[in-house]
């Protein structure tokens, strides 16, 4: 491919940042050089030798976009990924991005939603009120999201009244609504929330004019493909620690970071033990634990599970799948794993937000140094969409009302402070004098806290508090993307369809 992640990797990326603006879009790289590497990636990646498990890159990566019902060896997949949760829009517009890049490629969009991860970001909010997306009691506390059931109807209800209400003065109809009936139509059919979310989303963004498949991973984690991927490295537990302890130390150099758990910790070896990237989630009791595996002298073992680096792929995952039944557990990726497994091994083009991106900064090295090959591009992007009500509003700033009460409270360019300050220093030092005039200079501004001046520099400040309190609600940009009129949202997928000059 194009660029070698190795020790010049700061010069591939850029120092993403969200846009301050109500309304922008930041895209990378240019859409141009994009679908250029969306094309480079494809050749590469479906041409690859680099063995997995024994089976060339090639055929595996072949075997898994077939899983998952993309057939078309030739048709460019492009995917993104996030966490099944109320996602704000600078996330949401990954999706956008996602269609664009799959038009103007002829190609397939895929939304793929990570219902494996911890729940989070699962309450309703809105300036002045929050709920929470389903009345589960294990909405906060399951180990993963897929645990979590979806909102009873009765729920849902409570929800839509109360947002009804809050929204009755907006001046504009939210998308929320939509979403809501969505969540609610599937309330009893849905198993789980992830599942209810990805669905009501993706029926949200099918109206809006974003084709893209939408599907949850979980199903992923136990598919041949997957578990050969996840066989070879856990077969090769040593030499993925030292690939992905390195990637980590040579990120944080880079970057300057002192943590040893920044992005994230390094992966704990001893002799006799080592922990992999992976989770074990007992489906039985809906527990889960980091995987670790002990050294025996055949090899890497999970519990009396043998792996073997040189076991023909298949067979490996034969017997990997037929053991995690028998012990109804699952193996699911963490974070670095995961992305790799998309990006290496389904997406000719994975469209990351900022967060992701830089974590795939560790993951681009992590491919180089583990397969021998260099790691298939990937694009970035985010916006800002504000709450409507603050279109037209100037953000308070307190720095300048700040600095105005310092200059108040001290003095600070006051003919009377200059003319004391300039008798004090022509007194000779440690004199009686001199101690006297300052004593008394200090004597008169404590006696400014509660002049005029500073009387109505104290309203000030209490007015722009109010203020700025009440616009932190509308300036929020992590408020859930359907909180936005339909027109607004389609406002944002126009600037994506133009950027990648679709009619």
């Amino acid at each position: 491919m194009s660029a070698s992640p190795t020790l010049a990797a700061a010069s591939r990326y850029a120092d993403w940042k969200a846009p301050d603006e109500d309304g922008r879009v930041l895209i990378w790289p240019e859409p141009v050089e994009l679908v250029r590497q969306t094309f480079e990636n494809q050749r590469a990646l479906k041409s690859s030798d680099a063995p997995v498990q024994g089976i060339p890159l090639r055929e595996l990566r072949a075997a898994a976009r077939k899983w998952i019902g993309h057939g078309e060896i030739d048709q460019p997949l492009i995917a993104t990924g996030h966490q099944a949760e109320l996602y704000h829009p600078g996330v949401w517009v990954k999706h956008a991005m996602i269609n664009s890049i799959a038009r103007v490629t002829s190609g397939q969009a895929y939304q793929l939603g990570v219902d494996t991860d911890a729940p989070k970001h699962l309450h309703l909010r809105w300036p002045g009120g929050s709920l929470p997306i389903s009345d589960d009691v294990n909405l906060s506390r399951a180990p993963w999201a897929g645990l979590v059931d979806g909102p009873t109807p009765a729920h849902v209800d409570e929800i839509e009244a109360e947002f009804r209400k809050a929204s009755a003065e907006w001046g504009f109809e939210s998308c929320v609504g939509e979403f809501l009936a969505s969540l609610k139509r599937g309330a009893l059919n849905e198993p789980n929330l992830p599942s209810a979310i990805i669905n009501a989303t993706h029926a949200l963004d099918w109206r809006l004019g974003l084709k893209h498949h939408a599907l949850t991973l979980s199903p992923v984690w136990m598919s041949p493909p997957f578990l050969t991927y996840a066989h070879d490295l856990l077969a090769r537990a040593d030499e993925l620690a030292g690939a992905y302890n390195g990637a980590l130390a040579d990120y944080r150099a880079e970057q300057g970071i002192a943590s040893p758990g920044r992005p994230m910790p390094d992966l704990p070896v001893s002799a006799d033990l080592i922990e992999s990237p992976f989770w074990l989630d007992d489906l039985s009791d809906g527990t889960r634990q980091r995987l670790s595996l002990k050294r025996t002298p055949a090899g890497w073992a999970l519990r009396d599970f043998m792996f073997s680096a040189t076991a023909p792929g298949e067979v490996a995952a034969e017997k990997l799948l037929a053991w995690l039944r028998l012990h109804n557990l699952r193996i699911a990726p963490r974070a670095l794993t995961l992305t790799l497994y998309l990006r290496l091994f389904l997406a000719d083009q994975f469209v990351h937000g900022i967060g992701g991106g830089r974590y795939d900064q560790v993951t681009d090295r992590i491919i180089h140094a583990f397969y021998g090959v260099n790691s298939p591009a990937f694009s970035v992007t985010t916006a800002t969409l504000f709450f409507p009500a603050a279109a037209g509003q100037k953000r308070v700033s307190l720095r300048p009302l700040l600095q105005e009460g310092r200059r108040i409270r001290h003095g600070s360019f006051s003919r009377e402070k200059r003319a004391m300050a300039s008798a004090i220093s022509n007194l000779p030092r440690r004199s009686a004098d001199r101690s006297a005039r300052f004593f008394e200079m200090h004597r008169w501004l404590a006696q400014q806290v509660s002049s005029p001046a500073m009387t109505a520099w104290q309203q000030q400040m209490d007015h722009a508090l109010a203020e700025q309190l009440r616009q932190k609600a509308v300036f929020d940009r992590e408020l859930f993307f359907a909180i936005q009129p339909e027109d607004r949202l389609r406002g944002i997928i126009n600037r994506y369809d133009t950027a990648f000059a679709i009619a």
